[in-house]
């Protein structure tokens, strides 16, 4: 979940505004309009959405194979943004070289990491899910310390980088030998999580300053990632035979609130208290994915899973800030 934090302030970059000077004529009332909800209400309600989605992602494979989950989440999270994008008339973006890269995006941001949350889930608990979700920005810094020259390693990165990865195997267990790990359900939990800083890089180096709105991007990123669990899930995964209610409005509740609702919310945060601010969601996901599973789902929980997370939580902490002189 934690993508859309450095997708918005990607996508956020393609639009560019020129400088205002000082004679032009001051914004209009309606431009300059706070939204009627506090910014802390809305940060509180997106860390909810977002951490509940894997207690939904559970609850809809109870009932529909993986690839259908995955579809209904992106359908309804389309939907969503389409009618946002219908409301602020948003044009769909121009040239077949940025539908091209949409489409990438699309499959590194949402069809392929979904989906493997999805399967994932059918042989781990939620609350294990979340906390790899939460493992995002430690493979996005040790990616982009090798694929982004403007990213140079420093000591407070790399340290932030080990202690994270310390964490990570303090909630798989490791001096255990894994002992009563389903290592493929991990694996994959772990590979969505990687998916994310990847399509982060794709989209930071292709899609970075190309005049569309953000809406505009996102809106059609995910309509086309719909379209190709269109094409995947009648071949890998069939028809539903029957249609059980709660996991069907658990899919629905997945992706109108924790896909396209919460990619709204997100937005508004950015753009009105900055990506660093909006990023700190990051932190309480896996907190709130962890209380959820073990309170609403009975998910068990052994000691090394708190304090593993918060190891890799401090880890990702660390590895997102930055010395004072460089915020300066």
């Amino acid at each position: 979940m934690c993508y859309e934090v450095e997708q918005a302030r990607l996508t956020a970059m393609s639009t560019v505004t020129p400088p205002r000077s000082p004679s032009t004529t001051a914004p209009s009332p309606s431009s300059t309009r706070r939204p009627a909800l506090d910014w802390r209400v809305r940060f509180a309600v997106l860390s909810l959405v977002w951490g509940f989605s894997f207690l939904l992602i559970k609850v809809g494979t109870d009932g529909y194979a993986p690839f259908q989950v995955t579809f209904g989440r992106l359908f309804f999270g389309t939907a969503v943004l389409a009618v946002a994008m219908a409301v602020k008339r948003e044009r769909l973006p121009r040239g077949a070289r940025t539908w091209l890269h949409l489409a990438v995006a699309a499959l590194l941001l949402n069809a392929l990491p979904f989906s493997l949350f999805a399967y994932s889930e059918l042989t781990i608990p939620s609350t294990l899910a979340g906390i790899c979700n939460a493992t995002s920005p430690l493979w996005g810094m040790a990616l982009s310390l090798v694929a982004l020259s403007e990213d140079r390693p420093t000591r407070r990165r790399v340290a932030g980088l080990g202690l994270g990865f310390l964490g990570v195997l303090t909630v798989l267990g490791a001096w255990q030998g894994f002992h009563g790990l389903d290592l493929k359900g991990t694996a994959m939990a772990l590979l969505a999580s990687l998916c994310y800083p990847v399509g982060w890089i794709y989209v930071r180096r292709t899609l970075a300053g190309s005049g569309h709105s953000n809406l505009s991007l996102i809106g059609s990123q995910l309509g086309l990632a719909t379209l190709q669990l269109a094409l995947v899930t009648p071949v890998f995964a069939g028809f539903p035979t029957s249609f059980p209610v709660v996991p069907l409005l658990a899919v629905a509740a997945l992706g109108a609130l924790g896909t396209g609702f919460a990619v709204l919310v997100q937005y508004g945060l950015v753009n009105e208290v900055g990506p660093t601010t909006a990023q700190m969601v990051t932190y309480f996901i896996p907190v709130i994915a962890t209380a959820a599973g073990v309170l609403l789902l009975g998910e068990s929980l052994s000691w090394n899973t708190p304090v593993g997370a918060v190891i890799v939580l401090a880890g990702a902490a660390l590895t997102q800030s930055r010395p004072r002189a460089a915020r300066r």
